[in-house]
């Protein structure tokens, strides 16, 4: 990590990732995901599960949050949040696992439920041997 995080940016990210979740557009899964990405300098950035009839078009949480954080010109990332409906916490997809290594092949993962059932993750321990830029 480049920076420690304190427990107020944790919370800040996980606040947000809650609200975002409230505006996913999940009419086929009813599976509502919100995300938050917090960059190096602390900002947060948001996104939610935008779901697609046909299927394979639908956009997860977490490159949502990736794209805001894009359009705000923040690449760099610590930490990504994931809160997901269930009484357990699901981690990033593989497509998300990539995207996310991109931005950050170190950041911690926090994946968690409304009711804060916390599982924190390594990318590096999701996504082992990720290719990426250094691939090429």
């Amino acid at each position: 990590m480049k920076r420690e995080l304190d427990q107020k940016i944790i919370e800040e990210a996980v606040a947000a990732a809650l609200a975002a979740r409230t505006h996913a557009y999940a009419p086929y899964s009813d599976f509502l995901v919100g995300a938050a990405v917090v960059d190096t300098d602390g900002g947060v950035h948001v996104g939610c599960n935008v779901e697609n009839a046909s299927y394979g078009l639908t956009n997860c949480a977490e490159r949502a949050a990736v794209a805001a954080a894009t359009v705000a010109g923040k690449r760099d990332l610590d930490l990504c949040v994931v809160v997901t409906d269930g009484k357990s916490a699901a981690s990033p997809c593989g497509a998300c696992r990539q995207v996310l290594h991109e931005c950050s092949p170190n950041m911690l993962i926090l994946c968690t439920t409304p009711d804060r059932n916390d599982v924190w993750f390594s990318l590096n321990d999701l996504l082992p041997n990720a290719f990426g830029p250094k691939s090429l």
